[in-house]
């Protein structure tokens, strides 16, 4: 399914955008070393709930999960760079840590996600692995505007992952996104432009360049849900929802915290 949102419902689309990104800004700033996945996990319920929205993740049960999720965010640790089921781990210094967070408000979701490092040591590595993810978002984000296609945006993003010498997995990347969490169009983080769906106005997007340092190849952790690296090597990952305008792109999930 593909929605075309109407303009009252893009004026909620940009309501839950910022929620989510408000929310990943506080995450980001509570945490330390020290700083333990499941406390991360209620803090994302508390600031939810308060907010009076409704988690996309708690009861999603698809069929590449050991569902239902049960946890208000994904997050994931060094090689885990997809759907990180929250688990007691304690963040130590130079950890690479990616927070994953989609909730729906008033019926329209939003979807985005950060990585960073946390504490004081800083791997050259995962800086760079961070950068690109973030370059290639970018990219992709600024491909988007009415008229092009679905090819547009991968190539921009895959041609900033590749040239960056990562290699692309294309199973899981963006997607559509409404008044559910994954939608159709899938959006590969690499693709042949000129090929695919014709962006419109009112198109809601997900965008998430992800990389693995020296694979492409994923592995489920025993969890049934956390995809891993199968080398093991390190992982990052940068998402941001944006709306198709007449104009080209807005980016939904910028935080409006000071």
């Amino acid at each position: 399914m593909i929605e075309i949102l109407s303009p009252a419902e893009l004026v909620r689309a940009k309501e839950a955008g910022a929620l989510v990104a408000n929310i990943l800004h506080t995450l980001k700033g509570r945490t330390t070393v020290g700083t333990n996945l499941l406390d991360i996990d209620q803090w994302a319920k508390s600031m939810i709930l308060e907010a009076g929205a409704v988690s996309c993740y708690v009861d999603y049960a698809p069929s590449f999960g050991r569902g239902p999720f049960g946890h208000y965010i994904c997050t994931g640790v060094n090689d885990a760079v997809l759907h990180g089921l929250p688990r007691d781990y304690t963040l130590a210094d130079g950890n690479l840590l990616t927070l994953d967070l989609a909730v729906s408000l008033r019926g329209v979701a939003a979807d985005s996600a950060i990585s960073f490092i946390v504490g004081e040591t800083r791997p050259a590595e995962s800086v760079a692995m961070i950068d690109v993810t973030e370059r290639a978002l970018r990219a992709g984000i600024a491909a988007a505007r009415p008229g092009a296609r679905i090819g547009d945006l991968s190539y921009a993003i895959g041609s900033v992952l590749s040239e960056a010498g990562y290699p692309v997995n294309t199973e899981f990347g963006g997607h559509g996104i409404g008044s559910t969490m994954h939608q159709d169009p899938h959006v590969p983080n690499m693709g042949r432009p000129g090929r695919g769906y014709k962006l419109r106005p009112g198109l809601l997007l997900a965008l998430e360049p992800w990389v693995m340092a020296d694979t492409a190849e994923l592995v489920t952790d025993a969890d049934g849900w956390t995809l891993r690296s199968v080398t093991g090597c390190r992982t990052a990952h940068s998402e941001h929802t944006i709306a198709i305008t007449h104009d080209g792109a807005e980016i939904l999930t910028l935080p409006t915290l000071v």
